[in-house]
């Protein structure tokens, strides 16, 4: 049974103009012939994601979602520039092919890359795939050292030293995320203001080892080899990496890490397959990468109740565009519950420390 990751057909409203696309991508692609099929990866709250088959080729396509648009989020130009730098010492990264900003085409910045085809996790497994706790362990076990890879890569030496500015990361972090969350903040979601106070006053200092962070890290990022799912092929969504403190990175990671003992209202907002049987805990992620790092870590609070908080923000950014009218894809109706939930659960952290 065939378990790899499958696109579907154009949602509503996020159709592309195919005889405009058809015929930039054959003037600016060597190698292109045949007819122009689209379809869309339907998973996803960010940027749109479309799969373009011409003939026998399969490329994709990233372009930004419609409607309001954080500033700095969305940026094609980013993305574009660090898959050209990583994509030759970190294999995980698809090979981009063109980047365009001549907004004639679709009426924003865009960009081209390869197809890594295989399998991507995300909430239950694909039908036909099973794995066992060892196995499930074990893809856990790659994950985390996967990311610890990532952070290990020489930023400097591939051309990336100025990607980012690592001095002052932390706080522009917490600053930053704070802004955005009152700007997209609805009636009808929490204040958050508790735990902006606590980030606020918690802040650790700059961290010592700088690293490529990747800001979206998780299993529907990664991309599985069809014969074999526990080989790591691919690295997806690098919309929002930049310069800064890897812990910061893991942290991000964890708040989408819903384990089999969290309780049911997390249980329900759980978007990936990491409550299976073999997964590893929070706590055993944290400490595998301790120890792939070679340092120790004596408290992670700051960290995961700071993914969290940022989790929730992006939930909140993406359900501002409903509230307000911007797009009409349902799935976004339910976010704020998971906002609420998620500020319930950064709460608990300031009030029993846990990691």
């Amino acid at each position: 049974m065939d378990v790899r990751d499958k696109p579907t057909r154009v949602r509503q409203g996020e159709e592309l103009d195919l005889q405009i696309v058809e015929s930039f991508l054959k003037d600016h692609i060597p190698g292109l012939t045949g007819k122009l099929v689209v379809e869309q990866f339907p998973s996803g709250y960010s940027n749109l994601t479309y799969l373009i088959k011409i003939g026998e080729k399969d490329i994709v396509l990233r372009r930004p979602p419609f409607g309001r648009k954080a500033k700095s989020a969305h940026d094609m130009g980013r993305e574009y520039r660090i898959l050209s730098a990583l994509h030759p010492v970190f294999p995980y990264c698809p090979r981009p092919l063109i980047f365009s900003e001549d907004e004639s085409v679709m009426g924003c910045p865009f960009f081209v890359m390869e197809r890594i085809n295989g399998i991507i996790l995300r909430k239950d497994l694909p039908q036909g795939l099973v794995l066992s706790p060892s196995q499930m362990r074990a893809l856990c076990e790659r994950l985390v050292d996967v990311h610890y890879e990532l952070h290990s890569v020489d930023y400097a030496a591939v051309g990336l030293e100025g990607f980012g500015k690592p001095e002052g990361y932390v706080k522009r972090q917490v600053e930053g995320w704070s802004d955005r969350y009152r700007g997209a903040w609805t009636p009808d979601s929490p204040t958050f203001e508790e735990v902006m106070t606590w980030l606020h006053g918690n802040m650790p200092p700059d961290c010592k080892r700088p690293s490529i962070v990747h800001n979206d890290f998780k299993f529907d990022n990664v991309v599985l080899n069809s014969d074999d799912p526990l080989k790591i092929i691919g690295v997806l969504d690098w919309e929002m990496a930049t310069i800064g403190d890897p812990l910061m990175d893991l942290g991000n990671s964890l708040a989408y890490w819903v384990q089999a003992d969290d309780p049911e209202e997390v249980q329900a907002m759980r978007m990936l397959a990491t409550n299976l049987p073999g997964a590893l805990t929070r706590d055993e992620l944290i400490r595998r990468y301790a120890d792939n790092a070679g340092i120790s870590i004596d408290s992670f609070d700051f960290y995961y109740c700071f993914g969290l908080f940022r989790l929730a923000v992006i939930a909140q950014q993406i359900y501002y565009r409903f509230y307000h009218g911007q797009t009409k894809d349902q799935r976004f109706k339910m976010l704020v519950f998971a906002v609420h939930i998620l500020e319930k659960s950064a709460r608990e952290i300031l009030e029993k420390p846990s990691l």
